[in-house]
């Protein structure tokens, strides 16, 4: 069984940076760990930073120049560098892997909230 679990969340200001990381818990085998999608209160998950089947990177369009995301494969771990936080980057932010070898994630972690305030 595989467990995603995050940590780096918090409050911050705006203009102030956060890094978020994910680990895999459990038998790592064959899991993808893809990256990092968000939801706000109210609105859809969103994606934030992922690493695709190609092993791209794509990011979402508001977070592009802001937001890094780089993998340790050795670790299996991926992280979140987020900078120049905007109070709209407040979120879950959540893990997301794909174990099933299909491109789209289907585990996901416990998510972590980033609070960004002006």
């Amino acid at each position: 069984q595989v467990h995603l679990v995050e940590s780096g969340g918090g409050l911050v200001q705006a203009g102030e940076s956060l890094r978020l990381s994910c680990a895999i818990s459990g038998s790592a085998f064959r899991v993808n760990l893809m990256g990092w999608y968000r939801q706000a209160p109210g609105k859809q998950r969103e994606l934030v930073a992922i690493f695709t089947t190609r092993q791209a990177t794509k990011y979402g369009d508001s977070v592009k120049g802001r937001f890094t995301i780089s993998r340790d494969n050795a670790k299996n771990t991926v992280s979140l560098q987020m900078n120049s936080l905007k109070p709209e980057d407040t979120a879950v932010y959540y893990c997301a892997a794909d174990r099933l070898g299909i491109g789209s994630p289907d585990a996901w972690g416990q998510g972590t909230l980033v609070n960004v305030y002006e």
